[in-house]
């Protein structure tokens, strides 16, 4: 039995001491993020505590110098009854704000929970501990030894002997200790300190102290949304990396459905506040990030012919008419379709979008009487290196074949006739988000976002990566200060 509550103090208590260490080791760590983000139904005290710099300081003192004290203490057995109760107590503040009542996406890897989770068991063990006699090999059952050993006044041999065996086993944190603590070394020099140890997750803030301002926004119907919009890309994968194969598969095994939050999260403070994505699966992750943030995005979902009550089901709150039905639909004359498909989807009180990669789609729609609530064409200039010759750009040539030849398509341009698109969006009086506006990659931001608003879009839908979200806000938000050639009004 001793020793058995040896090996769960001990092992707790490495927990806490391995988190506090790391926390103490990272430079500038702080709880605030993880405060911010709590949800829970007591994220209010939470947000109260994040809210004040001199709480912070204090909050973050607690926290690092208490994991470690608790986790000393239980790793030596010393004041094991007083450690465990201010684990229990500082374990119920992690438990609560991000409570497991189904799935959390900041619980440090312990997903699809519901009320058990680490946290709470450890909680568990540590109540245990307090009220239990039996506290195992440890510093204070010495002291307990010594002290009675003094007031009996007890010198046989026999018990001299029991007293050497029994200072040895209550010492054996010590090397146990100390190993653990040449691996933590080894690591923490190794791979540096890790901001996600269990139950004190800390979001990347990255650089949102140097955001230049707040990003303007516009209506989309009855919706305002961000003039910048975060694209999919992140959460479907497609890299558009022309002849390099590999990049989508990087680009996946970045993006983790971890990381996809952690940019949702980054994307929102700093001011962005809605995603156009497509496919169902991608809208699935999207919701249920929602559902567990309490977060307030917008979701634009791109759909295709079948999906839209599926859409509105998972939360949607505009659908547009994805790009490749779009353009196969006017390919093939089966403009009936898109008719449809805008009629369903404003019938049931949505705003209803249509995007398309070429825009000879739109315009063939347009002379036909079919006209959206807002657009979504491709948009973006062709001076750029892997571009090919205006020449051999056929129609549709983006749901085409791709070519091995590097003077046709090879997924490298999306905006087939730009001197055609911008006469178009210039001439529509309906809001217009472009996308794909840097060519997938190929176009300089600060170059693709003025080509873009200076040409009348109203948004711009643009794929990031979590570092590239506070440059592209700052960026989008200097270009809009200085527009000074737009000749469309905004629309939005």
């Amino acid at each position: 039995m001793k020793t058995i509550i040896t090996i769960l103090r001990m092992a707790i208590g490495w927990h806490f001491l391995f988190e506090g260490i790391t926390k103490f080791v990272a430079k500038n760590w702080t709880a605030q993020s993880y405060l911010l983000n709590t949800n829970s139904f007591l994220s209010g005290f939470y947000h109260w505590l994040a809210a004040s710099p001199v709480r912070m300081e204090i909050v973050d003192f607690m926290n690092v110098y208490g994991l470690i004290l608790i986790g000393l203490a239980l790793c030596c057995g010393i004041f094991i009854r007083l450690a465990s109760l201010s684990g229990v107590a500082l374990l119920t503040l992690y438990y609560f704000a991000y409570p497991p009542f189904g799935v959390s996406v900041l619980s440090g890897g312990y997903s699809n929970l519901y009320i058990v989770d680490m946290i709470f068991i450890e909680a568990v063990i540590l109540l245990y501990l307090f009220f239990c006699k039996e506290k195992g090999f440890s510093i204070d059952s010495l002291i307990t030894f010594f002290k009675s050993k003094k007031q009996e006044k007890m010198e046989q041999p026999v018990t001299t002997m029991l007293t050497r065996r029994e200072t040895l086993k209550n010492l054996v944190s010590a090397p146990v200790l100390a190993l653990l603590g040449v691996g933590a070394n080894r690591t923490l020099k190794t791979f540096g300190a890790d901001a996600f140890t269990g139950a004190t997750v800390q979001i990347n803030q990255m650089e949102l102290s140097e955001l230049k301002g707040e990003l303007p926004k516009g209506k989309l119907g009855n919706l305002e949304i961000s003039r910048l919009i975060l694209g999919g890309n992140m959460i479907i994968g497609s890299a558009h990396a022309r002849d390099l194969r590999y990049a989508s598969k990087l680009f996946r095994a970045y993006n983790t459905e971890k990381k996809v939050f952690e940019t949702l999260l980054l994307a929102e403070k700093a001011g962005i506040n809605a995603i156009s994505t497509g496919i169902l699966w991608s809208l699935e992750m999207v919701a249920k990030y929602k559902r567990l943030t309490n977060s307030k995005i917008k979701m634009i979902f791109q759909t295709d012919n079948g999906e839209i009550n599926r859409a509105i089901d998972l939360g949607a709150d505009a659908l547009t008419l994805v790009g490749y039905l779009t353009d196969n639909c006017v390919r093939d004359d089966k403009m009936d379709i898109l008719v449809n498909m805008l009629a369903d989807i404003r019938s049931q009180g949505y705003p209803a979008g249509m995007a398309a990669h070429d825009i000879e789609a739109l315009i063939i729609c347009e002379e036909n009487g079919i006209v959206p609530d807002y657009y979504m064409p491709t948009f973006h200039h062709d001076n750029y290196w892997s571009a090919h010759p205006i020449e051999n750009r056929p129609r549709f040539e983006a749901v085409g074949r791709l070519s091995r030849d590097h003077n046709r398509y090879h997924d490298n341009l999306f905006c087939r006739l730009p001197d055609l698109s911008i006469e178009f969006v210039n001439r529509v009086k309906v809001p217009v988000i472009g996308y794909k506006i840097l060519a997938g990659g190929a176009i300089d931001p600060k170059d693709g976002f003025n080509w873009a608003f200076q040409n009348g879009a109203d948004f711009l839908c643009v794929g990031m990566f979590d570092f590239q979200v506070v440059e592209d806000v700052n960026i989008c938000i200097d270009t809009l200060a200085g527009l000074e050639n737009r000749k469309r009004e905004w629309f939005a």
